[in-house]
């Protein structure tokens, strides 16, 4: 089969919107090739994390390729797209250069060679992310591994925003609680979560195909004994209020449910929400303030911000 790869040179912030336009269009795989990988500072604890060769990567920005099958609609599929992407600006989102170029590639060029940039990764004190296809052992007796087969349209478990709600939940989640996770996409917070001895974990995604591979990869963690991965929107199907919520989203769609949470949330429970770009941190701060939530912290990496909230005994 012929694929359509599509390359948009963008900016770090807009790299969520812009996967989840891709996603939409129906793409088959979104790689991200970002240039402040190559010069992260890192804790050297994986070697082949420093093997980055800087011809793969832009020298500004970000690269976010996709790929599209190569047929009658794909004209229509990639306006669809350009015209989505200049639609962020109406959510203040910078989407930098956003040039877009296309070129035609076979399938087995791409299939797997988008795995060369995934590679076991320690993310916080005990979690470390190791995707399927490799072999890596425990450094630690309580170390925690979260296998993760991202498929082509999720993420790799590494990004910014996923490393802080797995931080947070490692810091708030303890043994017995009950923990929802509202927009699971890959399930790795609701594994991350049950990892760490929650009784029952409820995760939901809105998109029937992250709730698929959700449900994948808690097979694969062999946790399906205390996860359960539906489709749901939102908060609209949870009933009973959770020991700990975390919703890894766009900040304007955690603004627009905030009075939900609260109510999906047990007196004195916790509230994670991650997936905030650094602007838009003092709005949903307010938004969640608003709602009755008291902050406990806020956690930054790079231009992301993930605020954990509080609501009152």
């Amino acid at each position: 089969m012929k694929w359509s790869e599509l390359s948009i040179h963008t900016t770090n912030e807009a790299i969520e919107s812009i996967s989840n336009i891709l996603h939409e269009a129906g793409a088959s795989g979104v790689v991200i090739e970002d240039s402040e990988d190559l010069t992260k500072d890192r804790e050297d604890v994986f070697g082949e994390i420093y093997s980055l060769d800087p011809e793969d990567f832009p020298t500004e920005g970000v690269i976010l390729k996709a790929y599209l099958p190569v047929n009658s609609f794909l004209g229509e599929a990639v306006e669809g797209i350009k015209l989505a992407i200049n639609n962020l600006a109406e959510f203040n989102i910078n989407v930098g250069r956003n040039v877009v170029t296309i070129s035609e590639v076979n399938e087995e060029d791409w299939a797997t060679s988008w795995k060369k940039y995934y590679h076991p990764v320690k993310i916080s004190k005990r979690f470390t992310i190791v995707p399927t296809w490799e072999t890596y052992h425990p450094v630690s007796s309580d170390e925690l591994i979260i296998e993760l087969d991202p498929g082509m349209a999720f993420g790799t478990g590494t990004h910014p925003t996923t490393v802080m709600s797995l931080q947070a939940l490692e810091k708030h989640v303890e043994p017995g609680n009950t923990v929802i996770d509202v927009g699971t996409g890959s399930g790795v917070l609701a594994i991350g979560a049950a990892l760490l001895e929650a009784a029952s974990v409820r995760a939901l995604d809105l998109d029937e195909i992250a709730v698929k591979a959700a449900g994948l990869n808690v097979k694969l963690n062999k946790v399906q004994n205390r996860v359960n991965v539906f489709h749901g929107n939102l908060l609209e199907a949870i009933d009973d209020p959770a020991d700990v919520v975390v919703a890894n989203i766009l900040a304007e769609i955690i603004m627009s449910f905030t009075d939900d949470a609260y109510q999906a949330v047990k007196p004195g429970g916790i509230y994670i929400t991650s997936g905030i770009i650094a602007q838009k941190k003092n709005d949903v701060k307010q938004a969640l303030e608003a709602s009755g939530f008291v902050i406990e912290d806020i956690m930054m990496m790079e231009d992301w911000v993930t605020i954990i909230s509080k609501k009152p005994l």
